[in-house]
């Protein structure tokens, strides 16, 4: 597969580029050459490479999900800077 002039013309105008002859000249030998160069994986044998998502092993490094006691409400509004009747009370934000 190849870049040709008129596909880089086409991409520009989607993109709404204006570019001069010069550019679309150099647009698409750049990325004829970037096709080029991906082209070298296909010479690679993965016939026996496993399909990954990871590099690496990746395992779930959460705690289990442990149902524990809640803190007792006058515990927790000790920190609020205010409360009313058992809630948090914060400065209103609409008008």
């Amino acid at each position: 597969m190849s870049i040709t002039l008129k596909d880089v013309e086409h991409v520009a105008n989607l993109a709404r580029l204006e570019l001069t002859d010069t550019e679309k000249a150099q647009f698409t030998d750049q990325l004829n050459a970037i096709l080029k160069y991906a082209e070298k994986l296909n010479e690679l044998d993965t016939d026996h490479v496993e399909p990954t998502t990871h590099v690496l092993p990746i395992t779930n490094v959460m705690r289990e999900d442990v149902q524990k006691e809640s803190l007792p409400i006058e515990k927790v509004l000790r920190n609020a800077p205010d409360e009313e009747d058992g809630h948090f009370k914060v400065p209103a934000v609409l008008e």
